[in-house]
């Protein structure tokens, strides 16, 4: 810091002089950063506690100007942030002496694209969240002070240093009531979450905030369905119909916040708990993004791929992909758990998906073997269409498979649409689908377990010769006859 730095403005003594006495020191940038490492201790922020400390520094920060005194400005707030950091007689003091009115204060005196601006309203925000951990009445105010406009100016900075405390000041205030939590999924609420997503689109996060804000208000809260709508391009949005509609054009912002959602889900897999609305609506969303596989050529890449309508295909089945596994996990004596994916079943989920699966080309290792009797079958009688992105045919896959698990009626209905042979043909390598001959092997296992019927097709299949094709001798699988019980198992050899 240079040696101007404090002489740019004049403080008055009252304020500067108890600064300077705590400190031992003469010059106030060289008092305030030893006061800032003393008050990173528990009996630092006690004792400054004991000098009514917060208020002097509140002071200060009321008579420093940005830009001009913009560094003595952030060290006064860094102060304030580690004075406010759990001493529970300095987050009393900050609210007492309107310290959120001073803070908002100095956040609309700063202007973001100037040095050290977008630091210093970080740091206002950190400062804050530390106030906001001291309870309601303290959320509270903070809360009256910023939302909804305070709020949402910071979210349309773009920048992740911004972003990410703003995301932990609304997630903390917006926690203990239901008053403020109702607030937040207002429609003024949600507008300032679909800002924040436009932000984070485009910056990127750094801290869980942003995914524990959004789990909260989409599923915890149910408004995923108003923030999807709210993500499309103005000039093609109508009503909430529309998110479904079959020629929907998708937005890089719903793509994103799928993408997020899908993370979320596969990380909290064994404790979040999924509605069925959200649930649903992800399923209308996959019908409309389907048509995307009769549009674009064989994908290269996996998700994310950076096509908007393949990306939101993509992570709407590996939503519902973890949908289905939270079922499973978190107890079958749930009644919610089972509720969800009997809805999803009831909804057409498997048939929808095996049309899916059987309309795609066969895996590559029995396109190859299926080519040896081509002189037999007409030309054009298989299917065309590729996947879209790598992995495609394995989530498809992978959905039919946790649904099945346990559930004698999703086995019963793969039965009976003649997916049994469909889903054995799904057991093998494919470099397009990583993963997909363990996910095929999973769900034939599923599909069998506890299911005579099932096991007695697939004896059936055997015997007639109709599994006997290389992803059920060549890769080491095959059904075997218990010779007791006369029913099918598969085996991995």
């Amino acid at each position: 810091m240079d040696d101007n730095s404090s002489a740019k403005v004049f403080v008055p003594a009252a304020i500067m002089q108890p600064l300077l006495d705590a400190s031992n020191l003469s010059e106030l940038d060289q008092a305030l950063e030893f006061l800032i490492q003393t008050a990173k201790s528990a009996d630092g922020r006690a004792d400054f506690a004991s000098k009514n400390m917060v208020n002097a520094v509140l002071q200060l920060c009321q008579v420093l100007e940005f830009p001009s005194n913009g560094d003595l400005l952030l060290s006064s707030l860094k102060l304030l942030r580690n004075l406010c950091a759990g001493e529970m007689r300095n987050q009393n003091s900050f609210l007492e002496q309107n310290g959120v009115g001073i803070i908002s204060g100095v956040i609309s005196s700063v202007k973001p694209s100037l040095e050290c601006g977008c630091e210093i309203i970080r740091m206002c925000l950190q400062l804050l969240g530390n106030v906001a951990l001291a309870g309601g009445e303290h959320q509270g105010a903070i809360w009256s002070e910023f939302f909804p406009h305070g709020f949402y100016k910071i979210a349309e900075l773009r920048s992740r240093e911004t972003c990410d405390p703003l995301c932990m000041v609304i997630y903390t205030c917006s926690g203990e009531t239901d008053e403020l939590l109702g607030q937040l999924c207002s429609s003024q609420g949600l507008h300032i979450i679909t800002e924040v997503l436009s932000t984070v689109s485009i910056v990127g996060f750094s801290e869980d905030w942003f995914k524990l804000l959004l789990s909260r208000v989409c599923l915890d809260k149910s408004c995923f369905a108003s923030i999807f709508s709210k993500l499309h391009p103005v000039s093609e949005v109508g009503d909430h119909a529309d998110i479904t509609a079959k020629s929907v054009h998708f937005s890089a912002e719903q793509a994103f916040l799928l993408r997020i959602l899908s993370e979320i889900l596969n990380e909290r897999i064994e404790d979040v708990v999924i509605s069925i609305d959200f649930s649903l609506c992800i399923l209308e969303i996959l019908r409309s993004a389907v048509e995307v596989v009769d549009s674009v050529p064989k994908g290269k890449s996996a998700l994310p791929t950076g096509h908007t309508g393949i990306d939101v295909l993509g992570y709407s089945l590996t939503t519902l992909r973890d949908i289905c596994a939270c079922a499973d996990l978190t107890g079958l004596e749930i009644e919610g758990s089972n509720r969800v994916v009997d809805m999803l079943v009831s909804s057409g989920l498997i048939d929808f998906l095996l049309s899916l699966l059987r309309d795609l080309e066969p895996p590559t290792i029995i396109k190859k073997a299926m080519r040896k009797d081509e002189t037999s079958n007409e030309a054009g009688s298989y299917p065309l269409k590729q996947c879209p992105y790598k992995g495609f045919r394995r989530d498809i896959v992978a959905i039919l498979g946790n649904c099945a698990y346990h559930r004698k009626r999703v086995q019963d209905e793969i039965r009976e649409k003649n997916g049994i042979l469909l889903l054995l043909q799904q057991c093998v390598l494919d470099e397009d689908n990583p993963f997909l001959r363990e996910w095929g092997i999973w769900s034939v296992r599923n599909l069998l377990e506890g299911n005579a019927e099932n096991q007695q097709v697939v004896a059936d299949l055997e015997i007639q010769g109709s599994v006997d094709v290389p992803e059920m001798v060549n890769l080491g699988l095959r059904v075997e006859m218990d010779p007791q019980t006369r029913r099918a198992k598969l085996v991995n050899t």
